[in-house]
């Protein structure tokens, strides 16, 4: 049995190496993932890097496709279902880091030279967490958390997740929220969800988050709204628009999930999957060096990350690969 890899999933190689040893495990980076690699695997382990399509899979062995990701918009599902390869994703698996990235990222902007309020912006002094109301576009693993941390702020909080029956029109959350941020995945739907119209409705001053997926957010139409905004993920990643990353409050390269946790969990969802398809001995208490690392998490994390980004536009992949996970 062969499994190929992308080297930058924590814990994976190690724990096949050591509870798998008959397991052949090729780790390889995401560039060098490509057909005539897969070709005698049985499972491909990816993230969002690798576009999983006829292209790549076309005449392989693969059975199964791994990806260590809440989302699954680089998978070509319809191809792999009608071709009988197995797919799965690994949602909820850093949601809670994401959450944390979104709490920062709120409190790093309400602490700045200017904060946001009902109608218009003030200073921080007189501003109250109970002043704000908060818009979560899309209520599942994450959307959940984030509407638990503003609540425990204080902040009222407006949902919208129609898919699930759950909240308020999206019109109604332009009109009457002074922070706004999107948790859906990217799909025909969702796509620019947060576009032209839906920005002219908004409140003036309202500050639009968005750590889902590029594409769920209308980057020019954003850029020309006037809107402070926060982003974490972008249209065509990693080649970001430059001009949309200078006029950011705040910028990451799609890192708001990169915990230690947040990475455990989906290695443990990958191999655990592996696992019950191929009649293998669970692995669990996965171990690797990264367990003891410790990403920068005080106050002001995410500035000092928007400022090395601005300072450097082409290094998105860079400084991406090279980010130290936060510890939990």
């Amino acid at each position: 049995m062969r499994i190929v890899c992308d080297r930058y999933i924590p814990f994976v190689a190690e724990a096949v190496r050591n509870e798998w040893p008959h397991v052949d495990i090729c780790p390889l980076k995401p560039e060098e993932i490509d057909a005539d690699v897969i070709r005698e695997a049985d499972v491909l382990i990816v993230r969002t890097r690798t576009k999983v399509n006829e292209a790549l899979l076309a005449g392989s062995k693969v059975q199964l496709v791994c990806t260590a990701t809440i989302g699954f918009d680089h998978i070509d599902t319809a191809y792999c279902e009608s071709h009988g390869i197995r797919w799965i994703s690994c949602p909820g698996c850093n949601a809670q880091a994401v959450c944390d990235y979104i709490e920062e990222a709120i409190e790093e902007c309400l602490t700045a030279k200017r904060s946001y309020s009902a109608t218009v912006l003030q200073p921080k002094a007189v501003l109250q967490r109970s002043d704000l109301t908060i818009g979560v576009v899309g209520v599942g693993h994450v959307g959940s958390l984030v509407a638990q941390m503003a609540e425990r702020k204080g902040m009222k909080i407006l949902l919208n997740d129609p898919p699930k029956g759950i909240g308020v029109s999206l019109d109604f959350i332009a009109q009457n929220c002074d922070i706004i941020t999107f948790h859906v995945p990217l799909d025909n739907s969702t796509y620019h969800l947060c576009n032209e119209a839906f920005l002219a409705k908004c409140k003036p001053g309202a500050l639009i988050i968005n750590a889902a997926r590029g594409g769920v957010v209308d980057e020019q139409a954003l850029l020309q709204s006037g809107h402070p905004y926060i982003l974490d993920t972008w249209e065509n990643e990693p080649d970001i628009n430059a001009d949309v990353l200078q006029k950011a409050e705040l910028a990451s390269m799609h890192i708001a999930g990169y915990s230690v946790e947040g990475k455990r969990n989906a290695s443990q969802m990958c191999l655990d999957t592996i696992a019950e398809q191929f009649n293998l001995p669970k692995i669990s208490n996965l171990h690797s060096p990264i367990s003891n690392e410790k990403g920068d998490s005080a106050p002001g994390w995410i500035s000092r990350i928007s400022a090395s980004l601005k300072a450097n536009p082409t290094a998105f992949e860079a400084l991406r690969k090279s980010y130290p996970l936060r510890g939990v």
